[in-house]
């Protein structure tokens, strides 16, 4: 059964808890021991409605202050389809976990308060997904009860987040629907108290959707072990086992090694010790080569005549997520994949304005800053833009003080 990984965001108070647990309510995804749990905690709080958010606040903190702190990952299914959330923090101060929460998505889920419409931090999770590439946004107009079902107001906030779009060069799938997650209006189904809306419930929407996967042909493997049992039987084994991360791979594809240049040709493509007609993008594999080649841990395997890029010099979009400022001038580890190089701030561009809606010029950005900053490497990274390839674009950045990750970058 295909699965949908979904992240979701919003800012503090929009009901996205609630709006989750109704669907894993409704789509019979809690145990009977979570149901009695929430059942009983509303009465106990002295609610007239069952607290759907109590089925995903699953830290104390949480539940005393009311808010989602960390990313979960929750999972539902219905008979079409199997779901994976993640639940990203509403809090301002959690941007950072966002973004990390976000990285491996289909589809993004943004929830928005009808009475509060548009706000600084429902700017800063479209910027988000936009950022990761996320290409099918549904805002979920939230407490349409508490509005009296207004349908100006719900057009109203669709046109403020159409108008956002359209200021850059974005092209996302856009769905919006009007919901009270409280009530359940038009989260599993349909119901009649907004009859002005002509479009499906936010369960039929996600069961139905269709997603076109990339196909890059340039084929991109970092090595992560050299395989060299050294038994009678394999004495003379050598397979360099990783990931694929691009493209595939296939006995008799001519194969470059970064960064050393040296070139050979593909003897053998295993997988799990079984031999295989190819390997694609995602699957663990193990090549052997017709020729004996130096190459380790942290090298990487591409097709020749690659479209690749290899620099000591680039320029990325990053969210900067530790209380140190991010200035010119500091040096970090630079991880791409499991390719580690020291790294040197040259400069500090920009960072968004989220109230102005644009970049503005920086010398520095603060936690949960994301801004334009120009990197030098101590050694030459072999990479595609984000744009172009999300596995290949994107790295960390770690203090070597604490070894923290201080920021995500997407190569731009």
């Amino acid at each position: 059964m295909e699965i949908l990984r979904i992240t979701t965001a919003g800012s503090v108070d929009d009901g996205k808890s609630t709006l989750i647990g109704r669907l894993l309510y409704e789509t019979q995804s809690l145990k009977i021991d979570q149901v009695e749990h929430i059942e009983s905690k509303s009465k106990s709080l002295g609610y007239d409605y069952v607290d759907f958010s109590l089925a995903t606040d699953g830290l104390l903190t949480e539940r005393e202050q009311g808010i989602t702190i960390d990313v979960s990952h929750l999972y539902f299914s219905t008979p079409k389809r199997r779901f994976i959330i993640a639940d990203a923090p509403g809090h301002v101060e959690y941007t950072r976990n966002m973004v990390t929460g976000a990285s491996n998505v289909n589809l993004a889920i943004i929830l928005l308060d009808a009475r509060k419409g548009v706000m600084e931090q429902t700017k800063r999770h479209l910027y988000i997904t936009q950022l990761l590439g996320i290409k099918h946004l549904i805002f979920t107009i939230n407490k349409m009860d508490l509005i009296d079902y207004d349908e100006k107001q719900f057009h109203s906030i669709e046109q403020q987040i159409k108008s956002l779009v359209n200021q850059y060069d974005w092209e996302p799938r856009l769905d919006f629907i009007p919901v009270s997650a409280l009530k359940g209006d038009n989260v599993v189904q349909k119901n009649n108290n907004m009859p002005w809306y002509k479009g499906t419930d936010l369960l039929s929407l996600i069961e139905t959707l269709t997603f076109d996967e990339d196909i890059n042909l340039d084929g991109f493997l970092q090595v992560q072990q050299v395989i060299r049992p050294k038994t009678e039987a394999f004495h003379d084994y050598r397979g360099f086992a990783g990931k694929v991360k691009s493209g595939l791979f296939q006995p008799g594809d001519e194969i470059e090694v970064f960064p050393s240049g040296q070139k050979s040709t593909i003897k053998r493509v295993e997988k799990y010790g079984s031999p295989k007609n190819k390997v694609v993008m995602g699957e663990n594999a193990t090549l052997l080569l017709e020729d004996e080649i130096d190459a380790s841990r942290g090298n990487t395997f591409v097709k020749t005549n690659h479209h690749f890029k290899t620099e000591k010099h680039i320029q990325a979009k990053v969210c900067w997520m530790q209380s140190e400022k991010l200035n010119p001038n500091s040096k970090y580890w630079l991880q791409h994949g499991i390719y580690k190089s020291l790294v040197k701030v040259e400069e500090v561009k920009s960072k968004m304005d989220w109230e102005a809606w644009k970049s503005v010029p920086t010398d520095q950005l603060l936690m949960n800053d994301i801004g334009v900053v120009e990197l030098q490497l101590a050694q030459a990274l072999i990479f595609a833009p984000y744009t172009k390839n999300k596995n290949l674009g994107a790295f960390i950045l770690i203090d070597p003080q604490t070894n923290n990750t201080a920021g995500v970058g997407f190569i731009q």
